[in-house]
């Protein structure tokens, strides 16, 4: 470990209630300690951080402990699970910033080089989504009609990019490929990720790789935003399955939370009275929506699980049409919803 990154660590440590107010805003000091639910910002007092103790070793500060999972670790470790970053560089890269250090300066870097910024980031994604086209007829609309989805074009948190760099797992070069991008975006409508899909050269179906789809950016508690919510929303794990409700309802307020993991770590909008959870038919996807409904449920907001006939509701679209989707899912909407968003 360098000089320099156990300079960081130490003055982690020195800072750990304002990392965790940061990072863990769902919990409060309680003494020498932060109490919070989980790393995933729930509401409790399962998972404890110590305050106060040395910067190292036995007893130190910013050491968590989760007493329901037998998990512990340090600062950096909350800094991960909370901002998704795997990366170690761009991990020391988000706790310089949060403590306003400045970015160390490479001795061995040629003094006139402009440096490269930082990919994965939120400011990376950015730049990409900037650099993307509209959708309408792109490549990427092109490859949502092949699945039935004609309202892709429509949606402001979708864009098409024709030579997004690609790169398989176990291969050294990137390749420029067509993709469908994704804004991902927080509470408060600011950009902090993106999701690519890449495509076929035609546009008719996925793109013949290993890795079809990988996010970007900060996701964790964010989602892709395809239409606005007022007091419903309707939370599901990826693009395709969402749009398909809302070809199927138009007026369906849906967010796409890219995948089951995040799926049960979404943060719920303020005044939202009734969540609908709409799963995929796999075990990962039924977790996710327990966790998820447990935390909605929790602060008061009513919950249903909208379940499609087969694997997600992009096959029951594809395979009988958005009628059939329609009154499917018919019976599942509440009464109370049903007559405004059915007529």
């Amino acid at each position: 470990m360098s000089v320099e990154t156990e300079d960081l660590l130490r003055e982690l440590a020195q800072n750990a209630e304002s990392v965790c107010r940061h990072y863990l805003p769902a919990g409060r000091r309680e003494g020498s300690y932060w109490m919070v639910g989980d790393l995933q910002n729930n509401p409790g007092r399962s998972l404890f951080v110590r305050l106060t103790g040395p910067t190292s070793g036995p007893g130190a500060r910013g050491k968590w402990s989760d007493s329901a999972t037998s998990q512990y670790g340090d600062l950096l470790d909350i800094i991960r699970a909370r901002t998704g970053i795997t990366r170690f560089p761009e991990l020391l890269d988000e706790a310089r910033t949060h403590l306003g250090r400045p970015m160390p300066v490479m001795p061995d870097a040629p003094a006139l080089r402009k440096p490269k910024p930082p990919g994965g980031t939120p400011a990376a994604a950015a730049r990409l989504f900037a650099a993307a086209k509209p959708l309408n007829g792109t490549l990427a609309d092109t490859y949502l009609r092949a699945r039935g989805l004609t309202q892709g074009g429509t949606m402001r948190a979708l864009r098409f990019h024709p030579k997004c760099w690609h790169r398989d797992e176990g291969q050294t070069r990137s390749l420029p490929r067509p993709a469908l991008i994704a804004a991902v975006t927080d509470g408060a409508g600011a950009l902090q990720g993106v999701h690519r899909t890449w495509l076929a050269p035609d546009g008719q179906d996925k793109a013949a790789v290993k890795t079809q789809r990988r996010a970007m950016g900060h996701l964790l508690g964010n989602a892709v935003r395809l239409t606005p919510h007022d007091n419903i929303l309707v939370v599901g794990e990826g693009i395709e399955t969402m749009l398909s409700l809302t070809q199927a309802v138009p007026g369906l307020p849906v967010w796409a939370a890219l995948s089951s993991g995040h799926l049960g770590a979404v943060l719920l909008p303020e005044g939202l009275q009734r969540l609908y959870i709409a799963i995929d038919r796999d075990p990962a996807g039924a977790r996710a929506a327990e966790r998820l409904s447990a935390r909605a449920t929790e602060v008061g907001i009513a919950v249903r699980v909208l379940e499609p006939r087969l694997g997600d509701f992009n096959d029951d679209l594809r395979a009988n049409g958005a009628e059939a989707l329609r009154q499917h899912l018919a019976g599942q909407i509440g009464p109370e919803d049903r007559q405004r968003l059915f007529g």
